[in-house]
């Protein structure tokens, strides 16, 4: 998964120089979550019951881009030398970096597999790595004054581009389930290619306080969290079913946002051990493998 014996930075003429320490590739935030799916009409059905809005359509394939607040959404249904399943899989993370390419060869020399890029005519280059399963991380610097969307995307006619949020949802982090006995493993490759730190044992968010929760070296308003989830019982398969499971919302009043998502037809698990309260709640899974958790967090 990872090569560790290769720790050395090399330098170079690098637009900004990304150094050693607390935030190594300069991460600034989640640029965009991606699902592919072969059903993009329904998963877009469940998203928008969720308060996202389609905003806007890739310039040449099947892709469409979903929005709420600060919270960007990417369903992908176009296939490119892969077979898509009916299940929504959550596909790829893009990170907001400083410098897109410094961020990718550090990552490179830090041991990350590099992933080839195919880019038609009118198409950024966004340079990536392996993740999780067949997952990749993306690395964004065009965020700002002009993003990656400008580019890629034809923004659709009458459509507010920047939907508000429903209660002022945000996002939070990613849950991640990995083999058994593989914490260390994706503990090691998160802290060694992205600068992510472990939080101790005692501190914990919203109703399912599993696994162990990674904290992403962001400044504070960007900042989000991987929680690692080994089986509690049987054997994951490390290739088939190690994966991005959900995405985690983070909400300042989370009976609120349940209250308002619940107007909107979104039902929440309540079960004697997971039920809605003032830490977190859960949705019911859609498609077979869609759901979210409402996380209590201030950040707005």
């Amino acid at each position: 998964m990872l090569a560790t014996s290769n720790l050395t930075q090399t330098g170079g003429d690098d637009r900004e120089a990304i150094a050693e320490g607390a935030n190594p590739l300069g991460l600034e935030g989640v640029e965009f979550i991606e699902y592919a799916t072969s059903k993009p009409l329904a998963l877009g059905q469940v998203l928008e019951s969720m308060g996202f809005r389609p905003v806007a359509r890739h310039r040449s394939r099947e892709v469409l881009l979903y929005r709420q607040g600060t919270i960007n959404i990417i369903v992908n249904a176009h296939a490119s030398g892969t077979e898509l399943s009916e299940k929504p899989v959550i596909s790829a993370i893009a990170l907001r970096v400083r410098d897109a390419a410094a961020a990718y060869r550090r990552a490179l020399d830090r041991g990350a597999w590099g992933v080839p890029t195919h880019v038609a005519v009118m198409e950024l280059n966004i340079p990536a790595i392996h993740g999780v399963g067949a997952s990749r991380i993306y690395f964004v610097d065009r965020h700002k004054v002009f993003s990656i969307y400008d580019v890629d995307f034809t923004p659709i006619p009458m459509v507010d581009q920047l939907p508000p949020a429903i209660a002022g949802l945000h996002f939070f982090g990613v849950v991640q389930y990995i083999g058994n006995d593989r914490t260390e493993d994706w503990t090691e490759f998160y802290r060694e290619l992205l600068g992510f730190a472990e939080l101790p044992p005692e501190q914990r968010f919203g109703i399912l306080p599993k696994g162990r929760i990674l904290r992403s070296p962001c400044p504070l308003a960007s900042r989000f969290y991987i929680q690692l989830i080994e089986p509690e019982m049987g054997v994951l398969d490390v290739e088939d079913d190690e994966g991005l499971q959900r995405l985690g919302l983070g909400s300042a009043d989370v009976l609120a946002t349940v209250a308002e998502l619940s107007k909107r037809g979104v039902e929440f698990v309540e079960s004697g051990s997971v039920h809605s309260d003032v830490r977190g709640a859960l949705t019911k899974t859609w498609l077979g493998s869609v759901s979210f958790e409402i996380v209590h967090n201030l950040r707005a």
